[in-house]
């Protein structure tokens, strides 16, 4: 399960030189906006290898029922309970840490850590992100099973898109800590009298000890560009997966800390700090001194305890959200209904992007040169939702499972809110009898029911709202983001006045909006270099994914200055 060794050892800067065409492209690729990615999203043989995935398998399987070797600072006993929603029990345990060790040896770890500089910081990043995307499958294992995404989901979200946004990271820090000449002969012209004559010197010095919290839906995905913006700019990295999804996480941990060791540097620059349900650690954690940069994936409850309590740091949230859709008319009222299908049911609802509120007028709509009511717009959406799902062993691959009881409850409760347009029913998995499966619930809610659909219901929970008209819907809409929040919003409408108009308002509000998805693209799935995750502009999340924002704050610049004699 170990990597092999850098062979023969290479230092940093040898690392960035290796490297130094990739972090180029994802540089560029981050200002053009364009499709770009160094890791293939498809499982192929071609592009990982004819074994990589038996390899992979067999690699996740040596990894149950055993203790997970860190050779980190801990402490006495060890935790770990986490179970596949597939019905695996994992078996893993983690040692306990030291939080006094643990965060002593990260801070000592620093200096050799900011004199590598921002090239040779880059360059190992990227030397752990190559790894990582050679460990793909065991990871994309390691997140089926802990999340309940299905492999498909888990080899893409957890692999090679959360490489890619760890990738963005690195890009964005390195962009932002050389904006400025590392050294400059400065001469201040004085008449008659020889100039005054200075060099000076800015050096990039971190903010201290880092924090990275992660989901217990995508530990990878929404964990990597935390851990690589506060790595890549000089900080030391704690690790504190969520306890239901350690795994993912501690393969990383592993990865980052052979790599370093392997550079000359000190691995405890990325440490683990595993916890359980029962006896958690974030928070005394959190308010630690040491900590000075906090990344976290979560509920909305505990991202404002954090932005509120954690007051030595700097927090960055990803909190809860209403994402909304507004029905105002289509050209292609079956595609738009097959996309929509496809949104809801996508990992069951459990991705902060998934539609929640679809905005309705109560006397339909124009659709594809016809005219249907509300109540057609309703059928047409359960329909195409209800055929999607129709073959079990196709729905399974796209719902995944249910990660947590507490969506399984939320589901089971979500039922009396509202009119039953369509009944989410449990679906048997052919590979994994235990696995806890189940198709979207779609309701229909009046106008005046915000107080049920105004609030986030995580899982496969999807509510059509009757509202008066286009103008209600957005009136609504735009309220729900600067309330509640939100990480996206769709539109559909063949009139250019209300799309310019719906955009305008919405951008005002601070979130994304997708126009007229009837094809291969879902308003749920985002893609790094080119689509900002979040803006930091609503109480959904107060960071964008990613930007210069995200990462600018990670460092300071300081300054020497000595006179050069005349």
């Amino acid at each position: 399960m170990t990597a092999q060794p850098l062979s023969p050892p290479l230092s940093p800067h040898e690392l960035y030189g290796r490297h130094r065409a990739t972090l180029d492209q994802a540089v560029a690729a981050s200002r053009a906006r364009g499709y770009w990615s160094p890791f293939a999203e498809m499982p192929s043989p071609r592009a990982y290898g004819e074994t990589a995935a038996a390899d992979g398998e067999t690699a996740f399987k040596a990894r149950l029922n055993k203790l997970f070797p860190l050779d980190q600072p801990a402490g006495q006993g060890f935790v770990g309970a986490e179970r596949s929603p597939f019905g695996l029990k994992l078996g893993v345990t983690y040692p306990k840490p030291d939080l006094d060790a643990l965060l002593a040896a990260a801070k000592a770890a620093m200096p050799g850590w900011r004199k590598a500089g921002p090239d040779g910081r880059a360059g190992v990043c990227l030397e752990i992100l190559t790894r990582l995307n050679k460990r793909s499958f065991e990871i994309a294992n390691a997140v089926q099973h802990t999340t309940g995404q299905a492999f498909m989901m888990a080899f893409q979200a957890g692999g090679p898109h959360a490489q890619d946004r760890g990738l963005e990271a690195v890009a964005y820090g390195w962009k932002a800590m050389t904006d400025q000449v590392p050294s400059a002969r400065w001469e201040k012209p004085q008449g008659k009298n020889p100039p005054l004559v200075m060099d000076k010197r800015f050096e990039v010095v971190p903010r201290g000890v880092a924090v990275v919290i992660g989901c217990a839906t995508f530990p990878t995905w929404n964990g990597y560009p935390g851990l690589f913006a506060s790595l890549v700019t000089g900080n030391a990295v704690v690790v504190k997966p969520h306890p239901a999804a350690i795994l993912p996480l501690a393969i990383t941990v592993e990865v980052c800390r052979e790599v370093l060791a392997a550079a000359g540097l000190d691995p405890n620059l990325v440490t683990l700090a595993a916890d359980s349900a029962d006896a958690p650690i974030t928070k005394e954690l959190a308010t630690r001194p040491e900590v000075a940069l906090i990344d976290f994936t979560g509920s909305s409850e505990f991202g404002s305890w954090l932005e509120q309590n954690a007051r030595q740091a700097q927090v960055f949230t990803e909190k809860a959200g209403v994402n909304t859709v507004i029905i105002d008319s289509t050209d292609d009222p079956k595609g738009m209904a097959r996309n929509l299908a496809f949104a809801l049911s996508l990992y069951s609802g459990q991705m902060c992007t998934t539609p929640q509120a679809i905005f309705v007028p109560k006397d339909g709509i124009r659709a594809g040169g016809e005219h249907l009511g509300f109540d057609q717009v309703v059928q047409a959406i359960a329909t195409a939702t209800d055929k999607f799902l129709s073959d079990p062993e196709r729905a399974v691959e796209v719902l995944g499972a249910i990660q947590s009881d507490a969506t399984l409850k939320r589901l089971e409760d979500a039922q009396a809110l509202g009119t039953v347009a369509l009944a989410s029913r449990a679906i048997a998995h052919p590979k994994f009898p235990d696995a806890r499966v189940h198709t979207p619930l779609i309701l229909v809610l009046d106008a005046k029911d915000e107080d049920k659909y105004g609030q986030e219901l995580f899982g496969p929970i999807a509510m059509i709202v009757k509202v008066e008209g286009t103008d209600d819907a957005l009136t609504r809409a735009a309220r729900l983001v600067r309330e509640k929040g939100a990480l996206t919003a769709a539109l559909y409408s063949t009139d250019q006045d209300v799309i310019d108009r719906v955009q305008d308002t919405l951008t005002e509000a601070g979130v994304a909006l997708s126009v007229n998805l009837t094809g291969g693209v879902l308003v749920n799935q985002s893609a790094a270099f080119s689509d900002f995750h979040g803006t930091g502009a609503n109480p959904a999340c107060n960071a964008a994914l990613c930007d210069l924002a995200f990462v600018a704050g990670r460092f300071r610049v300081v300054q020497t200055r000595v006179p050069v004699a005349a």
